[in-house]
């Protein structure tokens, strides 16, 4: 039997070998553990086995979920239903100074909420917004930083896919997951527009005053209660069913979906190219994220049978560090690799490993969870290579990259900020959960 950390080399440099002549990172951990079963399984039996252990992962109802939550979010984008809520908070915020900064984190909060896309959220926000500041003069970093900032909001805040294939790959309870996100996720956005708040404070000429319509308080009713509390009750809606139990996470996703149908139909937008586009969507992202979970249940497969992870998690107990700078190298690990990877293959190479090791230091798995979502919202607008820079890179081609990074600084501060007070205050990831059970 080969040591574990021979095994665990083999292993991960058979899934880099694979990334680094191109291969995309689910077909990549697909080649590395047919090459590992035979290896470690013997032959063609253990690449049978292995292959009947994934298709098995494929059948958990936990799935369900990331279908419905990215088809909810397609329809939300491709009906118009979004533009219609992002215009009217436009109309709501007034005269106040950076309005549009401001205008940019409430409407991408509330965005994010219902797409449960970041770069899908990031790519709206700056096509639509970064012109529009850029004519009222605004300095780049008051129209960039807010939208990486809330472009991210996405991955904590319920609906989130990506949360519920975090779940799924470390066998976490799904909804607990989810409801665990709300708190740390508008958090984050008062933080947000406390940034907003101090930038124009400092600089006034950062985002100068100009002149906007009045709109008259019966106006404000209307847009209020027919073009933002519809929208933003359906989130509501769902969160509510999952905390009362009325309904499960797949369950919920699949009425939020219907939701938003519904009032595609009501407000008369939806149409057979808009749904055609957005089943197509949410099936594309669909067929990627299961193909990865069955690449990820049979590599933590191998990782356990080859001996390699429990191995490291013995080696990395061995030192007795105090929990907290464990936890700590973890959310390095987590930030280094985000600064050269995507957030899912970062999933896949870490979740088998850190999950367990979590689990042996006493860490509650929910609160956890919470922390590594928020290490990849980071990692999402980290220089040099954060898919959202590129995302805004690609809306805004005129800003130099040098420009987008420094953009991005003060919001990476604020996330960085809630994990302190998320670790040495658990329970504000704890409540809801606790609450709903």
């Amino acid at each position: 039997m080969m040591e574990w950390y021979w095994a665990l080399s083999f292993l991960l440099g058979l899934v880099l070998l694979f990334m680094a002549i191109g291969t995309p990172i689910a077909f990549g951990f697909l080649g590395a553990n047919i090459i590992g079963a035979w290896v470690f399984m013997g032959g063609e039996a253990g690449i049978t086995q292995l292959l009947d252990n994934g298709f098995g992962a494929l059948s958990k109802f936990s799935l369900v979920p990331i279908p419905l939550f990215l088809l909810m979010g397609e329809l939300f984008f491709r009906t118009g239903l979004g533009m219609q809520m992002f215009n009217a908070i436009d109309r709501l915020m007034g005269r106040i100074p950076g309005r549009l900064s401001y205008v940019t984190v409430l409407g991408g909060t509330a965005f994010s909420t219902l797409s449960g896309s970041s770069m899908g959220s990031t790519a709206l926000l700056g096509s639509l917004l970064v012109p529009e500041m850029e004519k009222r003069g605004y300095k780049k970093h008051m129209s960039i930083g807010p939208i990486l900032g809330t472009g991210g909001l996405a991955i904590i805040i319920p609906p989130s896919a990506l949360a519920v294939l975090l779940a799924t790959l470390a066998k976490i309870d799904i909804g607990s997951l989810l409801i665990a996100g709300i708190v740390p996720g508008f958090i984050l956005a008062g933080m947000y527009m406390f940034t907003v708040w101090l930038q124009t404070k400092v600089d006034p000429d950062a985002a100068p005053a100009y002149d906007v319509d009045y709109v008259p308080f019966k106006e404000k009713m209307r847009l209020l209660f027919v073009n933002i509390i519809p929208m933003i009750s359906i989130m509501v809606v769902l969160v509510t069913m999952m905390l009362t139990g009325l309904a499960t996470p797949s369950e919920s996703a699949a009425f939020g979906a219907l939701g938003v149908i519904i009032l595609a139909l009501i407000y008369r937008r939806m149409n057979w190219t808009a749904l055609k586009e957005s089943v197509v969507g949410a099936l594309k992202v669909t067929l990627m994220a299961y193909i990865i979970v069955f690449g990820s249940a049979t590599f933590s497969q191998l990782l356990a049978f080859s001996g390699a992870s429990s191995g490291l998690i013995h080696w990395a107990t061995s030192f007795e560090l105090a929990p907290l700078m464990t936890l700590l190298a973890m959310f390095g690990v987590l930030l280094l690799l985000g600064t050269f990877m995507e957030q899912i293959s970062i999933m896949m190479l870490t979740v088998p490993f850190f999950f367990p090791l979590a689990a042996t230091l006493g860490f509650d798995q929910v609160w956890f969870g919470i922390i590594v979502l928020l290490a990849l919202e980071i990692s999402f607008s980290t220089p040099p290579l954060g898919l959202l820079l590129f995302v805004m890179k690609g809306v805004s081609p005129n800003t130099s990259m040098s420009v987008i990074y420094k953009s991005a600084i003060p919001y990476i501060g604020c996330s960085l900020l809630l994990v302190a007070i998320l670790i040495m205050f658990p329970q504000i990831t704890q409540w809801l959960p606790e609450l709903m059970k």
